[in-house]
């Protein structure tokens, strides 16, 4: 829908240009020096991943806008595709040169420590001749140059690959060098010795590029970097009257190496003619180019940040934290003990395992008929799926609903989607347009051992806010609600039911599904809060905000004096304290040691207070476009942990962060005892576990006791 300027309200602002406030927090946290220096070399490199998307998804699909329909306005800035990719273009320049000082900065403050990435010239002469003869040896063998002139066109970069480049000269024959930076080469190359002394792999291959060309001269060397666009939606695509999904994406990921140049990085200047050169070969314009003084790729950091000896992990890396026990399980069955209460488990500070364990049990289990589950991203290395099969092969009707578009994770979730069906699970692929995002977890069994409910058909639901992955439920937060609550198990199933069919507009009494009515249950609930004024209350957790019915009725909510406080990682399209508008509005941004992830909505106070954990932000992606599931939290004990959280998250001083009505975040004002949430939850964590050991001891203790006792009876 094309919109004027005048319908552009005054309380609202750009989502990209707001990311890359949230980004530019991201690199706070690597100058922030009570960090360590590894962690906070950590911070340029996932600084520098998450723009590297930025260009590939954001900038993409705003140059097929541009390309397409260059008049549509952004309905939160007033701004078209062009204003906005300018914009972009505007604000990530100066991104750059504070990402080049920032990783100069730690890169020189790690020299003490032996952890040196070095240029050629910086090397000892016996490091010299280590590396020329390892690139003679191990690195010439396997480069394939190729020149550019009127016999030789100009190839295909790939998207995020690296290319020493160069000017080349054979008489008064002039041409250009290319040479591809392997991909299946180690991109550094350590140094002999104690110190973690290193080089870059396009660092050695530019100084011997005269040995690639040896027979031209070499000038104007350089490496450059292109980003192309990745946002290929197979939405478009016909693929429901397609008979092999796998086929289509599979075709879809080959397409995405292919697409249009957004961004092109280079490590030195380029010369006038060269940008010129660039410029017409990618069909891009000057503003595009970044010269970058710093690794293009830093994935290497944490392979050294891993290669530490441990007396210097002490000081250069955060203190280790392991997941810890569930809180509210103890040991044995967990589903014996789901079975009788709700369980909240909370990642990264408790661990998965509960839940993992809970599946196993499941898939061994006499009594349970059925597993169900939705997936959309999935670690390399999954239990999950690994039980889910065991589950199959047992006997067990095991449905997987498994989101081959979620993005970047494409090829691995079709290679564990082979996996499953090879297993004997059923796989189901979700729907044209509609992408399945949600985290809920189905087991069905017969209640042969219970009571009260003998042979009755009973369900375990599980609700969780972020991905069934082992790896990242270690570096996310996030929270995964257990439940026998039959009425929700009911809904869940009906849910499952659904998306069996192709039903997306199902009705359910306690879940709230997108696309139907997750958003106007959420819109309706803020009614009820702003039919109280000044005694209402909202607070909402997620990573983005950028759904405008939503905007405006938090406008609303502040306008009948409800205090609304949005905690939002990212994106956040709404401003807060605007005169007129948004003055009860608050908005936090917390940015720390773990990726923010929950979604958790709260409305009221009290023993009324309404609250629901889910997969959904509030983007119009989520709530009109994606299968997202919330639900709702009644058990007392887990709303008392929520609150707590939220509680805590809110008064943090010490990675919070506060946006002002202009959109930028400052810090806190220091008063009182610093607070940091996610090392609250840490010590928490900790605490409870150690709780629990003591409990355990003196059951241990008293059983003792007891026994020694009945001993001197029995003597009696």
């Amino acid at each position: 829908m094309n919109m004027s300027k005048k319908e552009i309200p005054d309380f609202t602002q750009n989502r990209e240009l707001s990311w890359l406030r949230f980004n530019q927090r991201v690199l706070e946290e690597a100058r922030d020096e009570s960090v360590p220096l590894m962690e906070r070399m950590k911070f340029v490199a996932i600084f520098t991943s998450n723009l590297d998307e930025f260009f590939m998804i954001r900038v993409g699909s705003l140059y097929d806008l541009a390309a397409t329909d260059d008049k549509k306005i952004d309905q939160r800035s007033g701004m078209t595709a062009k204003q906005q990719l300018d914009a972009i273009y505007r604000a990530v320049s100066p991104l750059y040169k504070e990402r080049d000082k920032t990783y100069a900065e730690i890169k020189k403050q790690l020299h003490p420590y032996g952890v040196c990435g070095l240029d050629f010239k910086e090397l000892e002469q016996q490091e010299k001749k280590f590396v020329k003869k390892y690139f003679k040896e191990e690195v010439l063998p396997v480069l394939s140059p190729q020149i550019v002139d009127a016999n030789h066109p100009f190839p295909h970069l790939l998207s995020k690959e690296i290319y020493v480049v160069a000017n080349l000269k054979q008489g008064d024959k002039a041409m250009l060098g290319i040479i591809p930076v392997p991909q299946y080469i180690s991109n550094i190359l350590y140094l002999p010795g104690y110190d973690i002394r290193y080089i870059r792999m396009e660092k050695i291959i530019l100084e011997f590029a005269e040995l690639v060309f040896n027979q031209y001269q070499v000038s104007d060397k350089n490496y450059i970097c292109v980003t192309r666009n990745a946002d290929v939606s197979p939405d478009d695509e016909a693929y429901a009257d397609h008979g092999d999904f796998r086929h289509i994406m599979k075709e879809t990921l080959h397409k995405r190496k292919k697409m249009a140049v957004v961004r092109l990085e280079a490590a030195n200047p380029l010369s006038k003619e060269l940008e010129k050169y660039f410029c017409e070969k990618f069909k891009i314009g000057p503003e595009c180019i970044f010269r970058t003084k710093m690794p293009m790729k830093l994935d290497f950091i944490f392979a050294i940040a891993d290669k530490l000896p441990e007396s210097m992990k002490r000081t250069l890396v955060d203190e280790p934290f392991s997941p810890q026990p569930a809180a509210m399980l103890h040991e044995g069955s967990v589903m014996e003990q789901v079975k009788k209460k709700d369980v909240l488990l909370s990642y990264p500070y408790e661990s998965m395992e509960p839940f993992l364990q809970m599946i196993r049990e499941a898939a061994s289990d006499p009594d349970v008929l059925t597993i169900k589950i939705t997936i959309y991203r999935l670690a390399k290395k999954a239990r999950l799926v690994e039980y889910l099969c065991a589950a199959a092969e047992n006997g067990k009707e095991v449905t997987v609903l498994i989101e081959l578009r979620a993005r970047f994770d494409e090829q691995n979730n079709i290679e564990w989607s082979e996996r499953l069906e090879e297993a004997g699970c059923r796989v189901l692929y979700g729907f044209e347009g509609y992408k399945v995002h949600s985290k809920i977890c189905l087991i069905t069994y017969r209640s042969k051992s219970e009571p009260n409910n003998k042979n009755e058909i009973r369900y375990i639901t599980q609700i969780g806010t972020g991905n069934y992955n082992e790896k990242t439920a270690k570096m996310y937060t996030d929270y995964s609600l257990m439940t026998a609550n039959q009425e929700i198990g009911t809904d869940a199933a009906e849910f499952f039911k659904n998306m069996s069919i192709g039903n997306l507009h199902g009705a359910y009494r306690h879940l709230i599904v997108s696309p139907v009515s997750l958003k106007a249950r959420v819109l309706a609930t803020m009614d009820e809060e702003i039919e109280k004024g000044s005694a209402g209350r909202i607070i909402m957790k997620m990573n983005s905000v950028t759904d405008v019915d939503f905007i405006r009725k938090v406008e609303e909510a502040s306008c009948a004096g409800v205090k609304v406080d949005l905690i939002v990682r990212g994106i956040c399209c709404i401003l807060p304290q605007v005169p007129g508008h948004t003055e009860n509005v608050r908005v936090t941004s917390i940015v720390g040691r773990y990726l923010e992830h929950p979604r958790v909505f709260v409305f009221g106070k009290g023993e009324k207070t309404k609250i629901y954990i889910g997969s959904a932000d509030m983007m119009t992606r989520n709530t009109e476009k994606r299968v997202e599931v919330a639900c709702p939290v009644y058990d007392e004990a887990v709303k008392k942990r929520l609150l707590h959280q939220l509680k805590v998250m809110l008064a943090d001083n010490v990675k919070a962060r506060e946006m002002a009505e202009d959109g930028t975040y400052h810090k806190k004002a220091e008063s009182g005892r610093k607070i940091n949430a996610q090392e609250t939850f840490m010590q928490e964590a900790l605490h409870a576990r150690k709780e629990e050991s003591r409990e355990m001891r003196e059951q241990k203790n008293t059983g003792v006791i007891k026994r020694v006792l009945g001993f001197f009876r029995r003597r009696k």
